[in-house]
């Protein structure tokens, strides 16, 4: 199993990880993933994960928005030239541990660390399959699709620009943990986490590797939440590079009363109870944080990550806004001047707006995903008669 550089590829990961164990015990389920992943030791420290290896891999750099103008950035094309070495090196050490290994089969979430794992495993003659998670497919799975076996997505296969005979349409794999959240478990959430003695909670997150731009604004609006929200607790996922400096910002904002009701973490395991303990969310528009909060049906505040390459984070978003299952703000909105704070405000004082949003999130729910992903490398990896 190859993929990371985010949460949004390494909970995808685990999550089959799981389900092939449960399928079959026996199974050897190896990680590999990229040289100097901030995300690394999470597959590691996974029970379902048997051994973890690590590859050189380079990232090609592409700003949306930017153009051609990207061409004259000596900076970015030298980055570039220079990762792409870095993914020849990869391509070597990926074909050298999977001629060792002798794997059956190769799963690929994604990353710029599935280039070389994948091609890696071709050239050993080991079959792989891909996985999108968004709308508009990562370049990484796009460069290597040619070659599998079969490019499974999350959203109808006629969307995505891969062969159609061998696109199959399955969701997007989440723990075993994700489930709807009654009143009934958000309140048994919340006693597990220690949140019992607050009435309302919200939950921020920007990723896995967090977002700072997002972080800086919830901070600048929480003194305004607080105040108008006595029993309001607030977690926040600010991604390990931004725990401190974000903790630092809540220390300089808030009185020393607030800042007892703010909870700041870099990275957090078990992220189910965290977000069924929520009355509202806060998130970017990854593809697998929306899957999540669309079981738990959560009301969500969404701000996509509007610089990324091919602005899929922006049509994640509009898929869901057009069917009324989020509020959605620009980066531009969040930054204005306590306009966050009104629109949160709105939500924890409308419990049916709230309702509302999340039963329509729910509606986009699917469950199977990870279990249909394991029957399908079981199937692939059977020897064939």
């Amino acid at each position: 199993m190859t993929g990371g550089g985010s949460g949004g590829h390494i909970t995808p990961i685990l999550a089959v990880a799981h389900e092939l164990k449960q399928l079959d015990p026996t199974l050897t389920i190896v990680y590999i993933g990229q040289k100097g992943d901030k995300l690394s030791d999470i597959p590691a420290a996974d029970p379902n994960i048997d051994e973890v290896f690590a590859v050189s891999a380079g990232k090609f750099r592409r700003y949306h928005g930017e153009g051609w103008k990207q061409l004259l950035d000596v900076s970015t094309q030298y980055m570039n030239i220079r990762d792409g070495f870095r993914v020849l090196k990869g391509l070597w050490q990926s074909y050298r541990i999977i001629k060792k290994l002798q794997p059956v089969v190769v799963f690929t979430r994604g990353g710029f660390v599935s280039v070389p794992v994948a091609l890696g495993g071709k050239l050993n003659g080991v079959p792989f399959i891909t996985h999108d998670s968004d709308s508009i497919p990562s370049l990484a799975n796009r460069i290597i699709a040619r070659w599998a076996t079969m490019n499974t997505v999350a959203l109808p296969e006629e969307i995505y620009p891969y062969v159609q005979s061998k696109t199959k349409t399955v969701g997007i794999p989440l723990a075993h943990d994700y489930e709807f959240v009654t009143p009934e478990l958000q309140k048994t959430y919340r006693a597990e986490l220690g949140l019992e003695t607050y009435t309302q909670m919200l939950f921020v997150t920007g990723g896995g590797n967090g977002a700072r731009d997002l972080n800086n604004a919830v901070v600048d609006n929480a003194e305004t939440l607080l105040r108008q929200y006595p029993g309001l607790c607030i977690v926040h996922v600010a991604g390990r590079i931004h725990e401190v400096v974000t903790n630092t910002a809540y220390d300089a904002k808030l009185s020393s009363e607030a800042r007892t009701r703010v909870m700041v973490h870099g990275f957090l395991s078990g992220l189910y109870k965290n977000i069924g303990a929520a009355d509202v969310v806060i998130a970017r528009a990854g593809a697998t944080n929306l899957a999540e909060f669309a079981v738990q049906g959560k009301a969500c505040i969404i701000v996509p990550a509007e610089q990324l390459v091919g602005g899929h984070q922006i049509e994640n978003a509009r898929i869901f806004e057009e069917r009324d299952a989020i509020m959605l703000m620009t980066q531009a909105q969040v930054d204005q001047e306590r306009r966050l704070a009104m629109v949160v405000g709105d939500l924890l004082g409308n419990e049916p707006r709230r309702q509302q949003l999340g039963a329509n999130l729910h509606a986009f729910a699917r469950t199977d995903a990870a279990q249909s992903l394991a029957m399908l490398l079981l199937d692939i990896a059977k020897p064939k008669q």
